[in-house]
């Protein structure tokens, strides 16, 4: 492991507390005046959007986009794109879970590039970007809003995967607790095993350093505490922890990488319709298993920051939040290509042991077990 990390990426300003996002456009005039919100139908329903926009002072032109739903998509994206084009924006926020972040976050740092989206989702290489992303999660889960990856789908060729540049880092973060007591539990559930499994493969990935060892143990320590807690209703001081727990599982993944839990969330994700946690969530079991002789001494610390043997505990933390596998008894589609794509993965780069494509397919034949 690197005693000094070799590049570390982090959000410039952070601002916590609830009702934080009230301030949202006193903060985002800062970058001009013309701006982009992006958001959900929640918010919609909820009137946050229209309490966010009743803050609007001065010369603020502010232009509203609502994510359609579902995971990202790079049609999605380039829509986005087109009316953040449109109304001519000096920066673009997002209020709302995973996917809205994503897509927001890449619609700032794409704005100004010269080719479609696809072409760097295929791999070309990114310009960096001048315009500012401000980034408020409404979930607890995927720590998008302090990471530089965007997740996005390629609904024409069924691929999903991360683009990246460390310009998609967001300008200002929002850690806003109060955003998240209205999340349903079974959503509460699954993305905080997502945050739970982040933080994990950050603390064991090859790239781990002591810093992101720091950022990663204290994720698990905050999320195995108090995500029960949350789950049974408590709406307080654990929103809190989990909110804070999530956003450093974000931090140590976005300068650690991840390992083969993502690596395999992806493909299976998109061909089984499964929310991206729970796929996480009832992997997380298996790869855990796997790595176990690689991850060395790093297994006593998580145990010790999961309050118990990790590996039991992340059982017991499924029972408790019933996060029941979409795969058991299921044929596996597309087996080959799944292979290649875990393969293929970066995340999979980074997992604790090298991984081949018999053990793959071993893992899979587990996970679809009856």
């Amino acid at each position: 492991m690197r005693t000094i990390p070799a590049i570390l990426t982090l959000p410039p300003r952070t601002l916590t507390g609830r009702d934080a996002v009230d301030h949202l456009l006193v903060e985002c005039r800062k970058f001009g005046p013309r701006g982009m919100l992006v958001c959900g139908a929640s918010l919609i329903r909820s009137g946050v959007r229209d309490r966010i926009l009743a803050g609007t002072e001065g010369s603020h032109d502010i232009s509203t986009w609502r994510h359609p739903g579902g995971e990202p998509t790079l049609d999605q994206l380039e829509q986005l794109l087109a009316a953040a084009r449109g109304h001519g924006v000096d920066w673009i926020a997002a209020v709302g879970g995973g996917s809205v972040l994503d897509i927001a976050k890449a619609a700032a740092g794409l704005l100004e590039a010269p080719a479609p989206a696809v072409c760097y989702h295929d791999g070309e290489s990114i310009p960096s970007s001048r315009i500012p992303f401000v980034a408020v999660p409404t979930t607890a889960g995927t720590g998008s809003e302090v990471t530089t990856v965007s997740v996005l789908t390629n609904a024409a060729t069924g691929v999903k995967k991360s683009i990246r540049d460390p310009s998609f880092m967001a300008r200002l973060v929002m850690l806003d607790s109060a955003l998240i007591t209205t999340c349903p539990s079974h959503v509460m559930a699954a993305s905080g095993l997502d945050a739970l499994t982040q933080a994990i493969e950050a603390y064991v990935s090859r790239n781990a350093t002591w810093m992101t060892d720091v950022f990663a143990l204290e994720a698990v320590r905050l999320v195995a505490q108090s995500l029960p807690c949350v789950y049974r209703g408590d709406r307080g001081s654990a929103c809190d922890a989990l909110l804070t727990g999530s956003s450093l599982a974000g931090l140590a993944l976005s300068n650690a990488r991840l390992g083969l839990v993502h690596g395999l969330a992806h493909p299976l994700g998109v061909r089984y319709h499964q929310p991206h946690g729970l796929v996480c969530a009832v992997c997380l079991p298996l790869v855990l298993a796997y790595n176990r002789e690689a991850m060395g001494a790093k297994v006593d610390r998580l145990s010790e920051a999961m309050g118990g043997d990790v590996f039991s505990r992340v059982q017991e933390l499924m029972r408790i939040l019933q996060l029941v596998s979409p795969f058991g008894g299921k044929w596996i589609q597309d087996e080959d290509a799944i292979v290649r794509e875990t393969l293929a993965s970066g995340s999979t780069a980074a997992n604790p042991r090298d991984v081949t494509g018999d053990d793959v397919r071993q893992i899979l034949r587990e996970l679809f077990a009856a």
